[in-house]
Parts: C-alpha cells; sequence; structure tokens
C-alpha cells in the first residue's frame, strides 16, 4: 500500500498520533453494499468508531462494540441529519443497479448527506464514483473493450447512473468541504487488499477490487494530498480477464 502523509491532520482527528492510530466517528452510508460492508469491517478493524447506515439494518451481518448499524434511508434529510450527527467525516459507497429508469439516489442522496455535514459543522467527505462518469480509453482495453464495450456501457447501459453520478460530483465540488471524489474501475471480488493504485484523475485500468476501493477511502482520511479532487483507484494484480468479470459481476447482477 502507498506511503500516507500525516501532516496537519491533528486539529480534525485524523491520523497518527505517537504511533498510533486517532480513533475517528465515522458514518459510512450504503454500508450493506458489497464495498460498504467491506469498508465498514475496515475501518473497524483500524479502531475507528462506525455508523453503518443502511435502509435494512436487520441484515446487516456485521457486529462490534464500536459499530452502530443505523436505519436510515439516504433520500430521508431527517434521518441523513441524524445519522452525521457528531461524526468525524462521510463516507459514501452508495451503489444503485443500472438500468434505463431515471436515477437520483447519487445526487439526492448527497445533496442530504452534505446539507447533514455542514449543519454539524463535519467537514471530510470521500464518495464512490465511476470511472465511467468521464470515460477513457485504456492501454491494456484493446479494441473490443474501448470501442465497443466501453461506449455501450457507459452511453447505453448504464446512461441514467452515470447521469446521476455527475450530477453528484458537480453537487460535491461546489460545496466548502473536504471532499475527494472516488473513481473506481470495474468493480470485482478480492479477498484481500493489495497494492492497489491511487491517482490524482484517471487512472489507467480497467478493473477495481472491491477490498482496495474500501482501503483506497479510509486511507484518504489520513492524506492532505487529495482533498477536494477526483481520484482513480485501480487493482494492478489478479485482475480478471474480460470475459470473467463479465460473467462474474456483469451478468450477476442482472
Amino acid at each position: 500500500m502507498s506511503p500516507f502523509s500525516t501532516e496537519h491532520l491533528q486539529h480534525r482527528k485524523i491520523g497518527h498520533h505517537q504511533g498510533r492510530t486517532v480513533v475517528m466517528r465515522i458514518a459510512v452510508f450504503g454500508a450493506n453494499g458489497p464495498t460498504g460492508r467491506l469498508l465498514t469491517g475496515q475501518a473497524l478493524a483500524a479502531g475507528h468508531q462506525v455508523a453503518a447506515v443502511t435502509r435494512q439494518p436487520d441484515s446487516f451481518p456485521l457486529h462490534h462494540d464500536r459499530l452502530e448499524v443505523v436505519g436510515a434511508d439516504v433520500l430521508d434529510p431527517v434521518a441523513v441529519d441524524a445519522a452525521v450527527a457528531e461524526r468525524d467525516a462521510v463516507l459514501s459507497a452508495l451503489g444503485v443497479p443500472a438500468g434505463k429508469e431515471p436515477i437520483s439516489t447519487y445526487s439526492r442522496g448527497v445533496a442530504n448527506i452534505v446539507a447533514a455535514m455542514k449543519r454539524h459543522r463535519v467537514r471530510r467527505l470521500a464518495v464512490v464514483s465511476s470511472s465511467g462518469v468521464d470515460p477513457h480509453s485504456y492501454s491494456d482495453g484493446g479494441f473490443l473493450f474501448n470501442r465497443v464495450l466501453l461506449p455501450y456501457v457507459t452511453r447505453v447501459l448504464g446512461k441514467t447512473l452515470y447521469d446521476d453520478m455527475r450530477r453528484m460530483e458537480t453537487l460535491v465540488r461546489a460545496s466548502d468541504l473536504d471532499w475527494t471524489i472516488v473513481r473506481p474501475s470495474g468493480l470485482y471480488h478480492l479477498p484481500s487488499v493489495t497494492g492497489y493504485t491511487l491517482v490524482e484523475g484517471h487512472a489507467d485500468g480497467r478493473f477495481t477490487a472491491r477490498a482496495d476501493l474500501a482501503a483506497s477511502m479510509l486511507a484518504l482520511l489520513d492524506d492532505d494530498r487529495y482533498l477536494r479532487t477526483t481520484v482513480g483507484v485501480i487493482t494492478t494484480v489478479d485482475n480478471p480477464t474480460l470475459l470473467q468479470w463479465i460473467r462474474r459481476e456483469a451478468l450477476a447482477k442482472s
């Protein structure tokens, strides 16, 4: 994993102090999704206090004495306000299946989160977006991926999803919070965190393990380099083939 700067962080109760991690109170939205569960587990393992925010609290699988499972809908501003109160940071791992119907969960939900953070003076925000919001050709993509699959996914299959992610990103950038927008590539499962790559702007890789996405979001809390920027995160080892990814991920969601 890349080293992370811990300068100028004590005033936000973020970072390390005398060799030990300073405990933070973190709210995780979308906590019951695949990435949200990993993010919650990693935050607990790092010693933080976590509020896992989900519409289905009874089905949340994790249990810990530093975990509070909060039943709340991100589209309910009153519930979001209560979930954000007294936190040090908010991490959004909201996820919505792609479809032809209009999608507004990302933009409306994050608008509620931003408003609550301003009200309660919570500064640090990291949100999951997608590389599909601003698609680029990939050096390892080949003709089929770059010229056929990528345009179809971003312009047709996932058009309403990426449109709403763009609205979400616009809202986040317009805020005066200490925000970071995190854009993974095609998500897939690996059992543990790898030496992932995190860069400002576009990351030249087609796949991101959810464990790495979760780890990168948690690591951002210890890093001032990416405040008010968009970052790309990719996994560079144990990537699936395109056919494997379609079979395991894309088709499994349909």
